[in-house]
């Protein structure tokens, strides 16, 4: 699976954030390997993607990363920038949609977001008071493509339509979204693009046909 990430693509957006600065353990790529990891093993914490990582520790070395400790790798997590691993699948989503023809006018984007309850270290970034601690993706899924073409993490408390308005908008595309994105500017600018929207209207909007 390594093999299909543009390897030469993620070391410019490691120069670029400048992810590996000061870096002396845990290079950005030895955390993408070991998230990666986590997330294909269905590890519930960093205690067992450690754990794994160090059972096929002799493998690492030939995927070009290495061991970690829980704590750094936690360390990393929340200091390091998200924004080199967002790109990354922005870049790779592109690539893979290169392939599929389909007429852009016929694109259906469905847009929405989830909540996540965070505890424990590395997530003090999404802390927004004294009792809660959360974070949010947002997602814009293709559902011709069947494929998410966009994908952003915000602290929980990030509002659905904020989270949308630097969202990129396809031109000619029909977004459909609920409630949470009501915002008249924003939908003037997906008109704008030559887009259609499919959503719910609040009791007391006005129309005029």
């Amino acid at each position: 699976m390594l093999k299909r990430i543009p390897w030469a693509a993620f070391e410019r957006l490691v120069e670029e954030h400048q992810a590996d600065k000061h870096v002396r353990r845990l290079s950005t790529k030895s955390q993408l390997v070991a998230l990666l990891y986590g997330q294909l093993s269905g590890a519930v914490s960093l205690r067992e993607i450690v754990g794994g990582l160090q059972s096929h520790s002799s493998g690492l070395y030939h995927l070009g990363a290495q061991p970690v400790s829980r704590s750094t790798l936690a360390d990393a997590n929340g200091l390091r920038p998200s924004a080199v691993f967002a790109e990354l699948f922005a870049q790779m989503v592109s690539r893979a949609g290169r392939g599929l023809k389909r007429a852009v006018g016929e694109a259906v984007h469905l847009i929405d977001s989830s909540s996540l309850r965070l505890s424990g270290a590395g997530s003090d970034w999404a802390r927004f008071s004294d009792q809660a601690c959360g974070a949010k993706v947002h997602v814009v899924y293709d559902a011709n493509a069947e494929r998410p073409i966009y994908a952003a993490v915000t602290p929980a408390n990030v509002n659905d339509i904020t989270a949308a308005k630097v969202m990129p908008i396809e031109a000619g595309a029909t977004y459909v979204f609920d409630l949470g994105y009501y915002d008249f500017g924003w939908w003037a600018k997906l008109n704008a693009a030559g887009c259609r929207i499919v959503t719910r209207l609040k009791s007391h909007t006005k129309l005029a046909v």
